[in-house]
C-alpha cells in the first residue's frame, strides 16, 4: 500500500474544495444517485448545515478549511477500509485530514455503489 505522507497531507489541504465538489457528484450521478444524497452524506460526516456547504461547494475554502470546521460524526471512526490504494484505519492521526478526506471519499464510493444510505451512515 501506498505511504500517506505529510507532503500528501499538505497537498490536499490546499486544494479547494469547490474544485473537486463537481467530480464527486458527476461520479455518483453516473450510477444514478442524486445531489441530495450526496449532500445528505457529506452533511453526516462533517456536521455542517446545508449552507456551509453551499459555501464550499461555491468555492470558498479549501479541503484544510473544510475538514478544519467540521464536526466530524462520532461514528466517522467506524469507515474503514481501502480507498485510492490506502487503507483509511492505518492512517495515522498525524494526517488527521488526509484520512478525513479518505473517509469522506469512501462514502462516495460506496453511494455510488448503490449501497443504502443508513448503512452509508452506519447508523
Amino acid at each position: 500500500m501506498p505511504e500517506v505522507t505529510k507532503e500528501k497531507n499538505e497537498k490536499i489541504a490546499k486544494m479547494n474544495f469547490g474544485s473537486i465538489y463537481p467530480h464527486y457528484l458527476n461520479r455518483i450521478e453516473k450510477h444514478g444517485r442524486t445531489k441530495e444524497e450526496l449532500d445528505r452524506v457529506i452533511l453526516w460526516l462533517t456536521g455542517y448545515d446545508p449552507n456551509k456547504l453551499e459555501s464550499f461547494v461555491a468555492g470558498n475554502g479549501t479541503f484544510g478549511d473544510f475538514f478544519e470546521g467540521a464536526k466530524m460524526h462520532p461514528n466517522a471512526h467506524k469507515i474503514n477500509g481501502v480507498v485510492c490504494g490506502y487503507r483509511i484505519e492505518e492512517i495515522h492521526e498525524d494526517l488527521a485530514l488526509y484520512r478525513d478526506c479518505r473517509r469522506m471519499e469512501k462514502l462516495i464510493d460506496e453511494l455510488a455503489r448503490g449501497r443504502k444510505i443508513e448503512k452509508i451512515l452506519r447508523q
